[in-house]
């Protein structure tokens, strides 16, 4: 948190001068300012959730922070305070985005040849295989397409176009369980609740506090220790 509230104070003086710019960025350096406000707002102001009239206030602090003038509250008193407010947010933020995910994991369950596992993940196969399953121990190769349950990707080996490979036992928990479920050749649906994905501090700025992900997942091959693939 403590690296946040510097990056708050000394990295976005982009929003702090934004005013003497036009409403659009018209040079390269503009944009690259432009730019830095946009990665800040959700790398450490994404959790905050703030209203307009917050911000209004927040870059009121990052004005006098970036141009040096007096602070008007001490930093030392309000330290923890921030980190109060983020984690207090982060936990509404998390209870908001687990109650749509229920939901969607509840109508997942409900389809056709889905399984939901005691871990709540729910696995669905598109395509079976013929080879073996692996254990958590192996490496596997894998083709992965991440999205969130609106269908907003987040990450994807397929549009890399350049499979994957990892111990299984060093990813989410729901990859842990969800692969070792597939054999060889196999393409599942794995539907993850927060639980077992990235929980309540998600992985900002693509995966909120408390998402539910889907992945489909292919299985290419498996390696284990000294027998290479198999």
């Amino acid at each position: 948190m403590r690296r946040v509230v510097v990056s708050l104070l000394v990295g976005v003086s982009s929003l702090a001068v934004s005013s003497v710019f036009a409403a659009d960025p018209m040079t390269d350096d503009q944009k690259t300012l432009y730019a830095l406000g946009v990665i800040l707002s959700r790398q450490a102001l994404g959790s905050f959730n703030l209203n307009e009239a917050e911000l209004e206030m927040v870059k009121a602090g990052m004005t006098d922070g970036v141009l040096k003038r007096p602070e008007k509250v001490n930093l030392q008193e309000f330290m923890p305070k921030v980190q109060q407010m983020a984690q207090t947010r982060m936990a509404a933020a998390a209870e908001t985005e687990k109650k749509a995910g229920a939901e969607f994991l509840a109508k997942a369950a409900a389809e056709k040849g889905a399984v939901k596992t005691d871990s709540g993940l729910v696995f669905s196969t598109i395509k079976p295989g013929t080879g073996v399953s692996p254990k958590a121990t192996d490496t596997v190769k894998v083709h992965y397409h991440g999205t969130l349950t609106d269908g907003t990707v987040f990450d994807s080996s397929v549009e890399r176009k350049q499979p994957a490979t990892f111990s299984l036992n060093q990813v989410i928990p729901c990859w842990t369980e969800g692969v070792q479920k597939m054999k060889v050749g196999e393409k599942a649906r794995l539907v993850c609740p927060s639980t077992i994905a990235y929980g309540d501090r998600g992985a900002p700025p693509k995966i909120k506090p408390g998402a539910t992900l889907v992945f489909e997942v292919e299985l290419l091959g498996i390696e284990t220790p000294g027998e290479g693939k198999k």
